[in-house]
C-alpha cells in the first residue's frame, strides 16, 4: 500500500514538473512577445551581424528578450543569422518572430531628380546596405566603362528613374549587374533604330533627354522641345540651352546645392563643355537623370520647323515656339518684361 502511495506521489510530482516545463515551453514559443503599436515594423539586420547585435536591434520591439534568446538558441538562429530586411507583425510569438527573421524581404528602391552620379550613389546608400563611395567607384571602374562603351561623364545614362526591387543587403556588384541588364533591356533594337533615325546613339539620346526634361516639366510638350534641339543639331546651330549653363556653373563652382532661377552673364561666360552657349553639339554627359518619357520624346519628336522657344507669359509652365529669330525675340521680350516685374532673385 505504501509503495502505491509513493508511486502515486512520484507520478503527481512528475506531472507537476512536466506541466511546469510545458507551461514554460508554451510561454517561450507561443505567447505574443512584441511591444509596438504599429501593425508591423521593419527591422534591418546588417551583414555579418552577431547575435548580440541582433538583440540590440530587436530590443525596442521585443517584450521579453530572455524567452526570445532561449528559443533562438534552440532553433539554431543565434548561430545562423541572415542579413536583410525583415518584418515583424504585432502580436507575433517568438516562434513566428524567428521564422520572420529568416525571410529576407525585397526593398522598393526609387530615385529621380538626380543631377549627378554622386547624388545617385548617395540615394542608393540611403535605401540599401551599401557604401555610397563604393557604389560610385564601382560605376566608374575603367574596365566596366570600357566594356559598356561609357565614360565617367556618360555612365550616368545607364540609369532610368523607376521603382526597382532589391534585397536590402544586395552587394554593389549585383546592383551594378542588375542596372546594366535593365539598360540593355530598355535599349532594344526598336529604340536603337529610332535613335539612329535621329542621328544619335542611345547615350546621346539620354543626354539630349536630360536637357529636354530640364527645359519643361510638361510631358505633353517634351516631343516639341526635343524637335527644336534636333533641328538645331541638324543645322549645326548651338543648342543654347539654359539648363546646360546652370549645370556648367554649378559644376565649375562645385556647388550643386545652389538654386539658379535666372541665367545671367556670369553663368553664360562659364568656360565649360557643358555650356552649350559656348560649345557646339551636345554636352559631354547628361545634366540630369531623364525619365523614360523624356527619352521617348527624343526618340519620337514632334515634327515641326521651330528653332526657338521661351517661357510663355500667358500659358504658365509652357513655352512659346518660333521659327525665326525675329519671332523669338518678340516672345523673349515679353518674357523678360514679365520676369523683371517678378523681381526674380539671381
Amino acid at each position: 500500500m505504501k509503495i502505491k502511495k509513493i508511486i502515486l506521489y512520484i507520478s503527481l510530482a512528475v506531472l507537476v514538473v512536466v506541466a511546469y516545463f510545458g507551461f514554460n515551453v508554451y510561454q517561450i514559443i507561443f505567447t505574443p512577445n512584441t511591444q509596438f503599436s504599429d501593425a508591423k515594423v521593419a527591422v534591418y539586420i546588417p551583414t555579418d551581424a552577431s547575435f548580440e547585435e541582433v538583440q540590440t536591434i530587436l530590443l525596442p520591439y521585443i517584450k521579453d528578450m530572455g524567452t526570445f534568446v532561449s528559443l533562438a538558441e534552440r532553433r539554431s538562429y543565434s548561430n545562423n543569422i541572415k542579413a536583410g530586411k525583415f518584418e515583424i507583425t504585432q502580436g507575433m510569438n517568438n516562434n513566428k518572430i524567428i521564422t520572420a527573421l529568416r525571410l529576407n524581404l525585397p526593398v522598393k528602391v526609387t530615385f529621380n531628380n538626380q543631377e549627378r552620379l554622386e547624388d545617385f550613389a548617395g540615394r542608393l546608400g540611403s535605401q540599401l546596405e551599401l557604401d555610397s563611395l563604393e557604389v560610385l567607384n564601382l560605376f566608374k571602374e575603367p574596365a566596366f566603362l570600357k566594356e559598356n562603351g561609357f565614360t565617367e561623364e556618360t555612365v550616368f545614362t545607364l540609369f532610368l528613374p523607376n521603382t526597382y526591387e532589391f534585397y536590402w543587403n544586395t552587394s554593389s556588384e549585383k546592383l551594378r549587374n542588375q542596372f546594366t541588364k535593365e539598360y540593355y533591356r530598355f535599349w532594344n533594337e526598336e529604340r536603337k533604330a529610332k535613335a539612329e533615325r535621329q542621328g544619335l546613339t542611345p547615350i546621346e539620346v539620354s543626354i539630349l533627354a536630360s536637357i529636354v526634361q530640364k527645359e519643361t516639366a510638361k510631358v505633353s510638350e517634351r516631343p516639341r522641345v526635343a524637335e527644336v534641339y534636333l533641328n538645331r543639331l541638324k543645322k549645326g546651330m548651338l543648342l543654347q540651352a539654359d539648363p546646360t549653363v546652370i549645370y556648367a556653373y554649378k559644376k565649375e563652382t562645385n556647388d550643386f546645392t545652389q538654386v539658379i532661377k535666372r541665367v545671367v552673364n556670369k553663368h553664360l561666360i562659364t568656360d565649360s563643355p557643358y555650356n552649350t552657349y559656348k560649345y557646339g553639339g551636345l554636352p559631354p554627359g547628361p545634366i540630369y537623370m531623364p525619365d523614360v518619357n523624356a527619352v521617348e520624346a527624343v526618340l519620337n519628336p514632334e515634327q515641326h520647323d521651330f528653332f526657338y522657344f521661351c517661357a510663355s507669359v500667358t500659358n504658365f509652365g509652357y513655352h512659346e515656339f518660333a521659327t525665326t529669330l525675329e519671332q523669338h525675340n518678340v516672345n523673349a521680350r515679353k518674357y523678360i518684361a514679365w520676369l523683371t516685374n517678378q523681381t526674380v532673385p539671381q
